[in-house]
């Protein structure tokens, strides 16, 4: 394994903090449903600095700037313990200003070109790229909401960073990398005088803070949680998409209906994993697709708001019904998922679960785990626009996802109307299903490798 030695780690502190008022993030249902899930984590891989730009000096105080505005990531997670009914309440103390932590590292044996790999796979040793690997939503109590790690390779730069997702969605934390990449590379930011716009209470008929029982609180850390995982990165071309979108709604045949660029990709890699990963065709299989719901409510929050609004949705099918019944069939599932992503089915689902007051607990253990495929990141996001000063990104990757079968993180790729699919699998699932998958010609000529 490739060592990567760790040559500082700090505590960066915004600046000042200027917000409009609102010190607190009242936690949602949509919230508490992800607090026993990891830290997301992404990286950006840039060619090396020169090494007179003082980039990590720069990096840290720009950083600090950045704070200024978006300061709820400088704070932390509280717990409060309703002694008159039993239950405890989470929020997020957004005027806690205790910061991010901020880790330089260094790989010295490390190429660019050995992450970056011509057929997509990820070395095992890239997770040591990432800053928060096991740690969960819950552990925000005492771990900071966002942590950075910054390791110098020969010939590059991987810049990865891992967010408690309870304090801000994907949305919210490119639109955080964009405003700081710009602080860094131009010293400031034009919009550095207009207040960031917090999440409000959107949720009338329900109090807040939520009220949850003691028995659903599990804040001690779970030993040996790690699960082994291969990983690849799957390369859509545009014109690879475009025959994968033809093909869908050709199948389906509706004039209604419309299966979307990534809903055809996505129902394509669904039913490939489950085809080659052994499952019996009498199990169920579980694709779950985030929809932002800043939009969606009504009434409609800030298009901009910070923080998180992404709500799960969850399509389910057979594995026999995956494999038997097509690509436009498996692409209708996810459409109908994301269509009923609505303010009424949204409200209902946080009313019913502040009924049952039950956390969700997804594990790879547990049968259903090891069945979940959860679908993060955007291909909307503009995650080639970041360059901190250093040029464009070479490559966007994802960090280690322990606790869920699968997981299949989508990124914009490089060329225009290309995307990249960083898939990360567990053992039980993988099963050599990526070379069977290369080796299928039926399947190939949809896929190519980054």
């Amino acid at each position: 394994m490739e060592d990567v030695t760790v040559i500082s780690k700090s505590i960066v502190q915004p600046g000042n903090i200027s917000h409009s008022g609102q010190t607190k993030i009242h936690l949602t249902p949509s919230d508490l449903s992800l607090l026993y899930l990891d830290y997301p984590q992404r990286a950006l891989i840039f060619p090396k600095p020169d090494p007179e730009t003082r980039f990590i000096s720069r990096l840290k105080s720009s950083l600090s700037v950045a704070l200024e505005i978006y300061f709820p990531l400088a704070g932390r997670l509280v717990k409060v313990n309703n002694h008159e009914d039993n239950t405890v309440s989470l929020y997020i103390d957004c005027d806690d200003g205790r910061g991010v932590t901020f880790v330089h590292a260094i790989a010295e044996s490390v190429s660019v070109s050995d992450i970056i790999h011509p057929h997509g796979f990820v070395p095992e040793y890239f997770r040591l790229f990432f800053p928060v690997n096991g740690v969960r939503s819950i552990d925000g109590l005492l771990e900071p909401l966002l942590a950075l790690q910054v390791t110098e390779i020969k010939d590059g730069i991987v810049f990865s960073f891992g967010y408690n997702h309870l304090v801000a969605d994907g949305s919210s934390m490119w639109k955080f990398i964009h405003v700081w990449s710009k602080i860094c590379m131009n010293g400031e930011w034009e919009n550095h005088h207009q207040p960031l716009v917090l999440r409000r209470w959107f949720l009338d008929m329900i109090n807040f803070p939520i009220h949850i029982p003691v028995s659903e609180i599990e804040t001690e850390r779970v030993k040996n949680r790690e699960i082994s995982t291969k990983e690849r990165v799957f390369h859509f071309t545009k014109e690879k998409i475009s025959e994968l979108k033809a093909k869908a709604n050709g199948e389906i045949g509706s004039s209604d209906i419309k299966i979307s660029s990534l809903q055809a990709v996505l129902a394509h890699l669904w039913r490939s994993i489950v085809r080659h990963s052994g499952l019996n065709r009498e199990e169920e299989s579980h694709c779950g697709v985030a929809a932002d719901f800043r939009q969606r409510i009504n009434p409609p929050l800030d298009k901009d708001c910070f923080g998180n609004v992404a709500n799960l949705g969850m399509a389910t099918a057979t594995v026999g019904d995956l494999v038997d019944r097509g690509l436009g069939w498996a692409a209708l599932q996810i459409n109908k998922t994301v269509r009923s992503q609505t303010n009424e089915n949204f409200r209902t689902f946080a009313e019913n679960w502040v009924r049952n007051g039950k956390i969700p607990r997804i594990d790879v253990r547990s049968k259903r785990g090891d069945h979940v495929f959860i679908v993060t990141n955007s291909p909307r996001f503009e995650v080639y626009d970041n360059d901190f000063g250093l040029g464009k990104p070479i490559a966007v990757r994802a960090g280690p996802a322990n606790g869920i079968g699968g997981k299949l993180v989508v990124f914009r790729g490089i060329e225009e109307g290309s995307i990249d699919v960083h898939a990360i699998l567990t053992l039980s699932l993988w099963s050599d299903m990526l070379l069977n998958l290369f080796d299928d010609v039926k399947s190939m000529e949809n896929v190519t490798i980054t």
